[in-house]
């Protein structure tokens, strides 16, 4: 599975990834209302110290008076940073992201990835029989074929279960790959490489 956490638009040697963006102002005392892109939005409310960026440039620390859950709006949370207590402040922050330094990222169970870690990475497509010859290379006619590279990470609607779709440039348009372990045989972070086994008519997804 993959966990939504964005990947950063810093080019300085910190890296940070995006776990929210911000939408609107909430309230009258500078809060604002914020759409979150982490599965571990929990861990927020223990930060300190928060970093906000916009159309990348480097991201600027800001102290977190306050963090919760919208619990009216599945998917959203609030914030309230130090130093903006109007909502002409909170205004300013539309369109915003929030970001926490890379280190501070949640640890992933086995087989679960950061978004930020499968975006960019190259898909190669298995031959049919492929698992089944892979012990005897002299009989396998073709090698992996590269189909693309992973541009985003699409996942089921609220409440709708399913599994997280990876979502390909190549050459003939988007192609999306169910993340899922009968398909993607092989994920290789430290390559930046996935091998997926597709079976017959997945290219219909595109449709």
């Amino acid at each position: 599975m993959a966990s939504r956490m964005t990947p950063s638009a810093d080019t300085s040697a910190q890296q940070y990834v995006t776990v929210a963006r911000i939408l609107r102002p909430r309230g009258n005392k500078g809060e604002v209302a914020a759409e979150l892109l982490t599965d571990f939005p929990e861990r927020l409310k223990d930060q300190r110290e928060i970093f906000l960026t916009r159309d990348r440039t480097a991201p600027r620390p800001v102290s977190l008076e306050s963090f919760w859950v919208d619990r009216n709006h599945p998917g959203n949370c609030i914030f309230h940073f130090a130093g903006v207590s109007t909502i002409d402040d909170a205004e300013k922050l539309r369109g915003v992201e929030v970001q926490i330094p890379w280190e501070r990222r949640a640890v992933l169970p086995s087989g679960s990835y950061f978004i930020t870690d499968l975006i960019g990475c190259s898909v190669f497509g298995l031959p049919t029989g492929a698992l089944l010859l892979r012990s005897s290379p002299c009989l396998l006619a073709e090698a992996p074929a590269l189909l693309g590279q992973v541009r985003d990470v699409y996942f089921p609607g609220e409440r709708q279960p399913g599994t997280p779709l990876l979502a390909l440039d190549t050459p003939q348009g988007e192609l999306l790959v169910p993340l899922a372990e009968d398909i993607c045989k092989k994920v290789d972070l430290s390559a930046r490489r996935i091998e997926v086994l597709l079976p017959a008519g997945l290219s219909g997804l595109n449709d």
